[in-house]
């Protein structure tokens, strides 16, 4: 007998924290913590809530990533240079093939929904 799919509530059941420290650090000491409240069955969509201290460090998406900034505030800035700042309430999607750095000005708590193909 197959178990019936049930909606998932960001508000109860908080799974196990990851913490973790991000590679190829620019400045600061960034530390990250993720909530990983979903995988689908072949693991290629996650959807949670993602934390992190102040700090800087070069980033490369393999991956789609839709996010919403809950608190705090950080930018993003591509390789040629261009930057962006989001702060509570912005909502973004960093594509496949982004490269630059992700900078945590404010403590950060976002959601995030990744789609890796």
């Amino acid at each position: 007998m197959t178990m019936a799919a049930r909606i998932i509530r960001f508000d109860r059941d908080t799974p196990l924290a990851e913490v973790s420290l991000p590679t190829r650090v620019l400045a600061g000491s960034p530390v990250t913590t993720l909530y990983n409240y979903h995988s689908d069955a072949d693991d290629h969509f996650f959807t949670g809530v993602w934390e992190s201290t102040p700090g800087k460090w070069e980033v490369v998406y393999t991956e789609e990533e839709f996010c919403v900034i809950l608190s705090g505030r950080i930018v993003l800035t591509d390789e040629e240079g261009h930057a962006e700042a989001f702060g509570p309430g912005d909502a973004f999607v960093i594509p496949a093939g982004f490269t630059g750095t992700w900078e945590t000005v404010e403590p950060v708590r976002k959601l995030y929904a990744i789609y890796d193909r």
